[in-house]
């Protein structure tokens, strides 16, 4: 449930952003960055607020898992390297595909392949977060 409160605002600003981006170019940038950067500090805050909260309950847990931040920083890092990877690899290989199938339409399937390579990036990144969890 609280992973929902936290995806929920992701997506709507994303949307948000995509349709004012399209209708008012500049201005909607820098206000999409203001956001950005607005998010980016309210989830540090978030972070340091459970970082201070964590050494009240870490009695409560046993002491095998006191040794698991590593292997969750590990795959938190995997995924969001990845996901910034292949968000950047399609952005350039798209771009290019619409303007090679502007001149040779034909050339669909060939630059379907190579957008869906790029997008591989962002799964391989999830795979290893995967193995990481599967071994804390």
């Amino acid at each position: 449930m609280s992973a929902w409160l936290i995806v929920l605002p992701v997506i709507a600003g994303g949307g948000v952003g995509t349709c004012l981006l399209r209708r008012r170019g500049r201005r909607a940038l820098r206000l999409l960055v203001a956001a950005d950067v607005i998010v980016a500090v309210a989830a540090l805050a978030v972070m340091a607020v459970a970082l201070a909260a964590e050494p009240a309950s870490a009695a409560s847990r046993p002491a095998a898992s006191a040794g698991n931040w590593a292997a969750l920083l590990g795959a938190a890092i995997a995924v969001a390297a990845s996901c910034v990877a292949a968000g950047i690899a399609v952005a350039y290989t798209g771009s290019a595909a619409i303007a090679a199938m502007s001149e040779r339409p034909e050339l669909f399937g060939r630059a379907l392949v190579i957008v869906g390579l790029a997008e591989g990036i962002a799964i391989y990144g999830l795979v290893v977060a995967i193995l990481l969890l599967g071994k804390a």
